[in-house]
């Protein structure tokens, strides 16, 4: 019973690539996932990406790791420099990251920069869609996202990787764990550091970039991590984490032809985030168990604007000095009963407390205050042994407690009208295990997001009017799936989802002259396909391929287009080893176009080709180098921003387990 319920939940996500089984030697930090149910040992909702699988595609940072799923695009804030991604169409405020299930996006506008996010010290990445846990609590729309750490299996062990990178750039990381008894550690170090990127050579100069290599687009992220642990007997965990990234980053000026977008100069001399959380497990008697999250998240940023490319003067109007100071306080506390046959029964109560503090030089600090309550339910039940339901239900509450505003022209602070909006999210899915190697399931979720502090409070620069009573957006996602095995060597994946959103946050022009506002005011229908497959062809070389379909339709205004996205996306790839040594890999991906603004800006298709070649040095050792982009295609994922073309990696690779 509990092994065909397995079986349908070890095949959900992109094949072998996405879902990779448990064994005694994952090292993934279990406490740290956050699971439909407790009858499975795998999420059975969620896409599965294994640090085997970021590491075989050398992908070092969050948004290009998970550019691999189907269902989900790569994107580019262009003027931020911010890289992120959508999910099936939801952009990073609708499908919120988490760390260990301790939330880590920004306070101020939801979002979080993925680039600074890089992946060496992680066990694996799940991604939820549509239909994300009750357990994650409020704002998961259209998902989430879950980075999960690592946890050591044996006595000592220790990996680390040390690389060098077309743009004068180099990346360095070393994970080390213990467990001893009832005790274990694991620490982790890394850099990512990059002073430009090559363009294509098809890539004609402009105003801003008369060079081969990109201006001011340089990188340098370093991370600590360390989570130590303590296990009394089979049933209880408790754990306390704490990760510390510091980062810096340019952004390239703006080289389009879109006359409407006006370039900007800016660095951006911190962008630093710590995470503190511990996590805990205890069994109730034989049945029941008590499960916590306790965490304290800071993020420090500050953004200079310069008068040009020299990014020396500080003189004209556009050109400031920001500053946020900002952190968030939260916990959760989970209780789980089996007490029924073939029943699993979860409460959960999760209240978060986001402090955003912002001021240019020379102004004093305005701080905002927001706090969300959320109460969920969720309970599985094994109709049959190989069918199951999963209803959840959650109620959500967020009040503002302080919002301020600064007066240039006065120098003072006032506050905002006061802020409150409640909302109710509901879900059910059915899992049904049609043989032991083919599974389908059906989900209905109805999802909602808060409006962030920057969407109800922002004056936009001057073009915008605040907006406190905003609400809610809700969201009705429906998905139905199937996957499979043929004969232990074919995995076949297949998805249709459809999402009816309501009360879309949308922008409301001249509700004063020349001022907009950002108002309840949007329809819109998202919905698509996804489709992968895993192929073992022969002894040693392994086929695999992805492909997505996402249509987004603004229903209240078809003129606002829906940026970022494209239609059609193939993500395919070729694992060839042998010689118990060496392996090949090659992959292509292909986009189709996609619109950069809400007025019909594009960015056009293309295909990259990327290869690598990996092979064994020593027991421990091996060594490993690759071309991405090797026909050097002159691409953008936002106009009049170019992204790499043709470049290489060479990495040196130590394992120890």
């Amino acid at each position: 019973m509990k092994k065909s319920l397995l079986a349908l939940f070890s095949h959900l996500g992109f094949a072998a690539l996405a879902q990779e089984t448990p064994s005694s030697t994952d090292r993934t930090f279990q406490l740290g996932e956050v699971r439909v149910s407790g009858i499975s040992n795998r999420d059975s909702i969620a896409s599965r990406l294994s640090y085997r699988t970021i590491e075989q595609f050398n992908r070092n940072d969050l948004s290009n790791a998970l550019n691999i799923l189907p269902g989900v695009s790569i994107a580019n804030v262009g003027p931020r420099n911010e890289s992120v991604v959508y999910v099936r169409g939801f952009d990073l405020r609708q499908v919120p990251v988490y760390i260990d299930g301790v939330p880590v996006y920004v306070p101020y506008d939801g979002y979080v920069d993925m680039g600074r996010f890089t992946t060496f010290d992680l066990a694996e990445v799940n991604v939820s869609k549509g239909f994300a846990s009750i357990l994650y609590g409020a704002n998961t729309m259209g998902g989430a996202i879950n980075l999960v750490s690592r946890k050591p299996v044996n006595k000592f062990e220790i990996n680390g990787r040390a690389g060098v990178f077309s743009g004068d750039g180099y990346r360095w990381n070393l994970n080390a764990g213990s467990r001893m008894g009832k005790f274990f550690y694991q620490v982790g170090a890394s850099q990512l550091k990059q002073e430009t990127y090559p363009l294509s050579d098809d890539f004609k100069p402009r105003k801003y970039q008369q060079t081969s290599d990109h201006e001011n687009a340089y990188r340098d992220d370093l991370k600590f991590s360390v989570k130590a642990g303590f296990t009394p007997n089979a049933t209880d965990e408790y754990v306390i984490g704490y990760i510390n990234q510091h980062g810096e980053k340019g952004t390239p000026p703006y080289v389009g032809d879109d006359s409407k977008i006006t370039t900007r100069f800016w660095k951006w001399p911190k962008w630093n985030k710590q995470s503190l959380y511990f996590i805990s497990n205890t069994a109730v008697g034989e049945k029941n168990k008590v499960k916590t999250r306790l965490y304290y998240d800071t993020f420090v940023n500050s953004l200079f604007s310069y008068d040009d490319t020299t990014y020396t003067a500080q003189t004209k109007g556009y050109a400031f000095q920001s500053f946020y100071d900002d952190y968030t306080l939260g916990g959760n506390a989970e209780f789980e009963s089996r007490a029924l046959d073939n029943n699993v029964f979860k409460f959960n109560v999760q209240y978060k407390r986001d402090i955003h503090r912002e001021n240019d030089k020379g102004e004093p600090v305005q701080s905002y205050i927001d706090n969300t309550i959320s109460i969920g339910i969720e309970n599985t039940y094994q109709i049959i042994p190989s069918l199951a339901v999963v209803p959840g239900v959650s109620f959500n509450a967020r009040n503002a407690s302080k919002a301020q505003e600064y007066n240039a022209t006065t120098k003072e602070l006032s506050d905002f009208a006061d802020s409150k909006n409640n909302a109710v999210n509901a879900q059910i899915g059915l899992f049904w295990d049609i043989t032991a190697n083919h599974s389908l399931r059906g989900t209905v979720a109805r999802k909602t997001r808060f409006a962030t502090i920057k969407d109800r409070y922002s004056y936009r620069m001057g073009q915008a009017i605040p907006n406190p009573d905003l609400h809610a957006e809700v969201a009705l996602n429906y998905d139905l799936s199937y996957s499979g095995k043929v004969a232990e060597k074919l995995a076949l994946q297949a998805s249709v989802f459809q999402s009816n959103i309501d009360d879309i946050i949308q922008q409301v022009d001249n509700v004063q002259p020349n001022r907009f506002q950002l108002q309840n005011a949007g329809k819109a229908r998202f919905y698509g396909a996804e489709a992968g497959f895993d192929y073992q062809m022969i002894h040693g070389l392994k086929l695999g391929s992805n492909y997505s379909f996402i249509k987004r339709k603004n229903k209240t205004n078809p003129a606002i287009l829906f940026t970022n996205v494209p239609e059609h996306k193939v993500f395919a790839y070729a694992d060839f080893s042998f010689l118990k040594v060496a392996n090949l890999l090659a992959s292509v991906e292909n986009n189709s176009s996609r619109y950069s603004t809400s007025y019909g800006t594009k960015a056009g298709a293309y295909t990259l080709v990327n290869a690598k070649a990996s092979v064994k040095l020593y027991k421990f050792i091996s060594a490993e180098a690759g071309i991405n982009n090797i026909f050097d295609k002159n691409y953008s994922l936002v106009e009049g921003f170019p992204e790499a073309g043709r470049n290489f990696f060479v990495n040196l690779v130590f394992n120890y387990f």
